[in-house]
């Protein structure tokens, strides 16, 4: 069994994969070119599932609160990450009506739907490497070993409840599916595996 912050970090390569998809698909947006409607609520769908529920899930319910009662000085970097995970919320909350309004065939909402969904993007970025370099690290110098895997054992009762272990499971494939297995929809690449996870190629930008 994998340590929990292994767990979570590999969680977050995920969602920078995703992420990275995300970007090119608002860019495309940006640049006045067309996006099948279902591709933007997919990608709500994968942030509100994956990202938030399961994953930001695992870390408010179990890992934050393990932290604050083994280190105190833990209680402000925890609390800040709990203000980001409420500002992700309404980036995603934006994304997902302006994805409804163009499903409805308001075109004009790609570009809302595109602004929230950058604002998201740095947002994550910046918050998973704080994750990963500082807090995670943080917790790996006071957990016990017995610890960590106590809190692995628990992450697995978060992916039933929240999203299905199964399903969780074929998420954390999908960098490496994206990878290999592209299929071509006339200038946009998408491969949508597990939720989503859009590769655009060889759009022209203006």
């Amino acid at each position: 069994m994998h340590d929990a912050t292994q767990i979570l970090r590999q969680e977050h390569e995920v969602i920078l994969g995703v992420l990275d998809a995300t970007e090119k698909t608002a860019a495309v947006l940006e640049a006045g070119n067309d996006v099948p409607a279902h591709v933007l609520n997919e990608t709500v769908e994968f942030l509100r599932r994956f990202a938030d529920a399961q994953h930001h899930g695992k870390e408010e319910d179990l890992l934050f609160p393990k932290m604050r009662q083994c280190m105190p000085g833990a209680a402000g970097p925890v609390s800040m990450m709990l203000m980001e995970h409420q500002f992700g919320r309404s980036h995603i909350a934006r994304m997902a009506e302006a994805g409804k309004s163009y499903a409805d065939g308001d075109r004009s909402a790609g570009a809302e739907w595109a602004d929230a969904a950058l604002d998201y993007v740095a947002l994550l970025r910046e918050h998973i490497a704080k994750e990963n370099h500082v807090l995670f690290v943080m917790a790996e110098r006071v957990l016990t070993q017995e610890e960590q895997k106590q809190l692995a054992s628990a992450f697995a009762g978060v992916d039933t409840q929240k999203i299905g272990e199964a399903e969780g499971k074929k998420l954390l494939q999908m960098p490496k599916a994206c990878a290999h297995r592209r299929r071509v929809l006339s200038r946009v690449s998408i491969r949508i595996a597990g939720a989503v996870c859009e590769h655009f190629d060889s759009v022209q930008c203006a």
